[in-house]
C-alpha cells in the first residue's frame, strides 16, 4: 500500500461522507424512526453512530455514558459503538448531521496536513488502541460510512449510490475477503473452486480456489468448470458481504455443488 492509495481512501471517505449528509437532511422525522438491518438500531441509531465515529477520530470530545446490556452489544468495542448513539439521545437530527460535517471536515483537514503517512504504522485514536495501522483504518472508513448509507437508504426506501466511488471502494474491499471465505470459514478442500458473478451495478466475476495447502487463494480468472458457481446482484453481495442479513433473506442462483455454494453464501460477512 503506497501514501497514493491513502490519498485515495482519504478521498473516497470524504465524498461518502457528503453523500450521507445530504442523504439525512433529505430524510423527514418518521424516517429517523424507521429499523434498519442492523440490530436494535434504527436510522437515527445509524446517523448517530457515524457522527461519533467521525467526531471522536476528530479529536472532539466524547460523553461517557452507561450502556445497558443487549444482545447486539458484544465485547468493549460493541460497548463503545453502542454508547455513540447512547450519548445522542437527546440530540435533534439537525444537530447529528452537522456533528457528522463538521467533524468530518476538521479530520480531512487535519488528515491532509499529516500527509505523507506510512500505512503500516499504528493508526490514531480508538483504531490504534485496538490494533489498526493507517492502512486499515483509512480503508475501513469509506466502507464503514458506505455500508451505513447503505442501510439507511434500504431503511427509508431510496435506492442509489451503488455505482459510487465508495461502492466501487467496498466491492474491492470484499473481494479480498472470499479466499479466506471459501478455505477458511466455509473449510472447503484443497482442489475446491468458486466463481461469484457480481451482477448488475459494478458487474464482475470473482473467483477463488483452494490450494494443496489447504489456503484459499483468489484468481485472476474464473476456472472453466468451477465447483460452484454463484450468481446475485451487487446490492445482494454487499448485503451478505457486510453481514446485514442471511443468504435465505436475499436472491441469488448456485450451478454446481450447491452445499458448497450455500456454505459460502452463509458465511460470506466479513464485517461485525
Amino acid at each position: 500500500m503506497s501514501e497514493g492509495l491513502l490519498e485515495q481512501h482519504i478521498e473516497t471517505w470524504r465524498q461518502v461522507v457528503a453523500e450521507n449528509v445530504a442523504l439525512l437532511r433529505e430524510l423527514g422525522p418518521s424516517d429517523w424512526e424507521l429499523p434498519t438491518d442492523l440490530p436494535g438500531w434504527n436510522v437515527r441509531y445509524v446517523a448517530a453512530h457515524m457522527a461519533h465515529l467521525e467526531s471522536d477520530l476528530a479529536g472532539n470530545p466524547q460523553q461517557q455514558v452507561q450502556v445497558p446490556a443487549a444482545p447486539h452489544v458484544i465485547g468493549l468495542m460493541g460497548q463503545y459503538t453502542e454508547g455513540g448513539p447512547l450519548a445522542r439521545a437527546d440530540w435533534t437530527t439537525d444537530r447529528i448531521i452537522e456533528e457528522l460535517e463538521t467533524s468530518a471536515a476538521k479530520r480531512h483537514s487535519d488528515l491532509q496536513a499529516m500527509l505523507p503517512l506510512d500505512p503500516k504504522d499504528t493508526a490514531d485514536g480508538f483504531a490504534g488502541l485496538i490494533g489498526w495501522n493507517w492502512g486499515t483504518l483509512l480503508s475501513n472508513r469509506p466502507v464503514d460510512q458506505w455500508m451505513h448509507q447503505q442501510d439507511i437508504r434500504r431503511a427509508t426506501g431510496r435506492p442509489g449510490g451503488l455505482e459510487s466511488r465508495g461502492a466501487q471502494h467496498v466491492l474491492a474491499v470484499f473481494t479480498k475477503s472470499l479466499s479466506y471465505v471459501l478455505g477458511k470459514k466455509a473449510g472447503a478442500p484443497a482442489g475446491t473452486s468458486v466463481a461469484v458473478d457480481v451482477t448488475g451495478a459494478n458487474a464482475v466475476t470473482l473467483a477463488a480456489a483452494v490450494g494443496d495447502d489447504g489456503r484459499g487463494v483468489l484468481l485472476p480468472d474464473a476456472p472453466v468448470d468451477p465447483t460452484v458457481r454463484i450468481s446475485l446482484d451487487f446490492e445482494a453481495f454487499i448485503i451478505l458481504s457486510g453481514g446485514r442479513r442471511a443468504a435465505s433473506q436475499v436472491d441469488f442462483k448456485l450451478d454446481g455443488d450447491e452445499t458448497l455454494g450455500r456454505a459460502i453464501l452463509d458465511n460470506l460477512a466479513v464485517t461485525p
